[in-house]
């Protein structure tokens, strides 16, 4: 079943042969990065392989918050609102972002407690998140028919359209004058004197001295051709979309078992809030250590089989050679097979809190493969290993949201200009330099 829609966009046709930084992968991060660059004058070529956005970019919730935030990422979800306030003005295009609030409705007593732990340590960073009550939570819910204890809100969080962002921000970095070509892999990087000085892609060479990996759920596979260990699987999660309504709620919103999300169309997103596959691959044996505490976190959340994906990775143990097609060429994007079972069960659980979803049907179901670190927390980082490198990847489900303010990140690293946030939780070395892995508790 193919994906979303995405909004059309121009894209360059010739490859230059030098460039100040290459980026690889057309997903938020790195259109993002290649915005920020561009405005400062960097010369980028962002290559993607398929399509901008194809991939989780275009297939996620559309949700753009702070409020759940891992303590290590809220300082970068606060900063990536204020990008996303003036996205549109900046980029000439509508990425659908609208600050219309989400809620976390809150079902039992612990549920309550978690989110009371979560706004202590949110606290220090001035969110405007807050419990509310079962009126409350209703009148968000345009009239819930089902009476909650309540919720966690935060007014000031809200929502975009993924099958828009991608799209109008690749626009706007192409207009500040990045090359953005689509339908060409990099197959890998050439070094000299120990330091980066070409990608070779499908269609030639690029001289350059400056990397951004932003390759998404390829990014280990990337990695792995380069010597550098990044421990990172994938999470396929379920997604539908109904036909337009009139009086639902503005906002977005979930409990455990369902979560729903307004579109600029006036449908709604629908999601599985708990429901996710793990595909068996080789690399699950190969950090099964490393993702030990998240099993144990997450056990309920994400369940592991064989699916289309776990036949694939068998064929990509081996890195290719530079001189031939390969794995990123076999498949210009991730289009896995949805759950249609529980996403539909989800919606019905969806209609039966509100109402107005009793009177529209799904038109169309849509998987995407999240990835995933051990800590669930985002690897933006220099790689030591490969000097000129930056790696930006791994952002478990939570890259839509906070793409921009990584994008900006990204570029602040390879520049060297003052990071927008400290990015040392975010080094690529946690996960070898013995430092505990985190795993941040429930909300």
């Amino acid at each position: 079943m193919p994906g979303p829609a995405l909004d059309p966009v121009i894209t360059d046709h010739s490859l230059p042969s030098k460039a100040d930084v290459v980026i690889i992968g057309g997903g938020i991060i790195g259109a993002s990065a290649a915005l920020f660059l561009a405005e400062r004058g960097v010369k980028v070529v962002l290559c993607e392989k398929g399509v901008l956005g194809g991939e989780q970019s275009s297939r996620n919730w559309g949700w753009v918050r702070v409020m759940g935030r891992d303590r290590r990422e809220i300082p970068l979800a606060i900063a990536a609102l204020k990008i996303w306030d003036t996205l549109d003005a900046r980029v000439g295009g509508e990425t659908g972002f609208r600050r219309s609030g989400i809620l976390y409705i809150s079902e039992t007593e612990q549920d309550i407690a978690n989110r009371d732990a979560w706004l202590a340590l949110a606290k220090p960073y001035g969110v405007d998140s807050r419990q509310i009550g079962p009126d409350e939570t209703s009148a968000l819910m345009a009239g819930a028919a089902i009476t909650y204890k309540g919720g966690l809100y935060t007014p000031s969080d809200g929502r975009a359209e993924p099958q828009k962002a991608v799209p109008a921000i690749a626009s706007g970095a192409r207009r500040a004058g990045a090359v953005i070509v689509t339908g060409c892999a990099v197959r890998g990087i050439e070094k000299s004197t120990g330091r980066i000085s070409a990608v070779v892609t499908e269609r030639g060479r690029i001289e350059t001295e400056a990397v951004v990996l932003a390759g998404g759920a390829w990014s280990r596979l990337f990695c792995k051709g380069l010597g550098i260990r990044l421990p990172q699987l994938k999470v396929r999660n379920t997604v539908l979309r109904t036909a337009p309504i009139e009086g639902g709620p503005e906002g977005a919103g979930a409990t455990a078992t369902y979560a729903y999300r307004k579109r600029l169309d006036g449908g709604y997103t629908i999601a599985t809030a708990g429901t996710n596959l793990h595909p068996l691959v080789p690399d699950t044996f190969a950090f099964f250590r490393d993702f030990r505490p998240a099993r144990k976190a997450e056990s309920e959340a994400v369940q592991v089989g064989l699916s289309a994906q776990s036949w694939r990775e068998l064929f990509e143990i081996a890195p290719q050679p530079l001189d031939r097609p390969g794995a990123f060429e076999r498949c210009r994007i991730l289009d896995p097979r949805p759950d249609p079972k529980s996403v539909l069960k989800a919606f019905e659980e969806a209609r039966k809190a509100l109402p107005k979803l009793r009177a529209v049907e799904p038109v169309q179901i849509w998987a995407g493969l999240i990835d995933v670190t051990p800590d669930v927390a985002p690897v933006i980082s220099h790689a030591e290993q490969v000097p000129g490198l930056v790696i930006a990847t791994g952002f478990s489900g939570h890259g839509f949201g906070i793409g921009p303010g990584a994008g900006h990140l990204v570029a602040d690293l390879v520049t060297g200009e003052k990071p927008i946030v400290d990015p040392a939780e975010f080094r690529l070395s946690r996960f070898s330099d013995g430092t505990p892995i985190e795993i941040a508790p429930p909300v």
